[in-house]
């Protein structure tokens, strides 16, 4: 009987009407109980279309916002979680990751947040603060760190919650219809910069311009480095100058790639294929790094001595700690640096995966939320 009043509440929800209802669930069973639910769109199951679903969050924790989402970025990573393609996905799935909006709830324990504040929301929602990583600022590598859309319902919904912390505040000079994908790509590609101390003298090479490349390029620009772009598509060379690359080669021809050799002090790998990894390694200068932020699932078949001879090293990084996005969205309002967007209303968000699955999205995606 519950999954009857459940299914009637959600069906309620989604008929048009002048101002949000509350709904009364009667049950000899249950009482009555008055539910003030979230509505949003989930998939129920692997690859499957998104649906319109709506949800009791309970009650608002003594150190959660609520944000009413007005803009939600569209990342790979939905489409990762969407098909459990990482296999950590649990059904249903309200995707969405990367949202702006303001805050019309607040806890009584948050510190340094007002209703009204206009915040975003990126990759995660939650962490213990109490660990090693947490009170050291690294909050992203919390071993109890909450993601977004894991086991929590994500920003393509009417509102969102999360704890203070990872709510952050966001720079007046920002665009807030395009800031969404800077709260996950944009600081996916930014950390590292910060994280391994890329100096504005050293030369940086960004693999992918895409979604996350499209933005690495800026960054490097404006930290003052000289950026080679590597593309697999020769129709992105203009563009990735644009963005600010002042050299342009394949990231297909090995022997292109090879004109690079022993150029770059840090080469950043935003995509999630398999690659020339011995030649892209030969681009680096003695003690170069190769830094991976694009979740490529294949082993990378790297020999012993394609880095014991010139020192160099390896690594990778997910997206970044509040501190972190809040300097790169300061840093990003201050260089006038903003991703490239596309913009879909949130009800046409099937529409919106479909075209960032076939590559065609130019950079990124934006969801407008559109609830009557």
């Amino acid at each position: 009987m519950l999954a009857d009043f459940v299914e009637l509440h959600e069906w309620l929800l989604f008929q048009p009407h002048e101002a949000k209802p509350t709904v009364i669930l009667c049950s000899t069973s249950i009482g009555r109980t008055t539910m003030t639910a979230i509505r949003g769109w989930a998939a129920h199951g692997a690859n499957q279309k998104l649906e319109p679903f709506a949800y009791d969050p309970g009650p608002l924790g003594p150190e959660e916002v609520e944000i009413a989402v007005e803009y939600c970025g569209l990342c790979h990573s939905d489409l990762s979680i969407l098909s459990n393609s990482w296999g950590l996905s649990q059904y249903p799935v309200m995707p969405g990751h990367e949202a702006v909006g303001q805050i019309v709830a607040a806890g009584n324990q948050v510190k340094g947040l007002r209703i009204g504040q206009l915040v975003g929301i990126g990759w995660n929602v939650n962490s213990c603060m109490h660990c090693r990583e947490c009170m050291t600022g690294n909050n992203n590598l919390c071993f109890e760190v909450t993601p977004t859309i894991v086991g929590h319902h994500g920003g393509f919904a009417e509102r969102l919650r999360s704890h203070w912390a990872w709510a952050i505040p966001l720079p007046d000079t920002l665009d807030i219809s395009s800031a969404g994908p800077l709260l996950c790509g944009g600081i996916t590609v930014f950390a590292p910069l910060v994280i391994h101390g890329v100096k504005p003298t050293d030369r940086v090479g960004v693999v992918g311009i895409g979604g996350l490349g499209h933005l690495a390029l800026q960054f490097a620009n404006a930290w003052g480095c000289e950026v080679t772009a590597f593309s697999s598509t020769a129709s992105k060379s203009q563009e990735a100058r644009k963005f600010g690359a002042h050299h342009v080669a394949s990231s297909r021809d090995s022997a292109e790639i090879l004109k690079a050799a022993n150029s770059l002090d840090f080469l950043l790998v935003t995509v999630n294929m398999a690659l020339d990894w011995t030649s892209l390694l030969k681009t680096l200068r003695p003690n170069g790094r190769m830094h991976l932020v694009g979740a490529v699932l294949e082993p990378i078949p790297i020999s012993a001595f394609d880095l014991i001879p010139g020192q160099k090293k390896i690594s990778g990084s997910p997206t970044g700690s509040p501190a972190a996005m809040s300097s790169m969205l300061e840093f990003s309002a201050r260089h006038g640096i903003a991703p490239q967007v596309e913009h879909f209303p949130l009800s046409k968000a099937n529409d919106a995966i479909a075209h960032l699955a076939s590559g065609k999205a130019r950079y990124r995606v934006v969801l407008d939320a559109d609830f009557t």
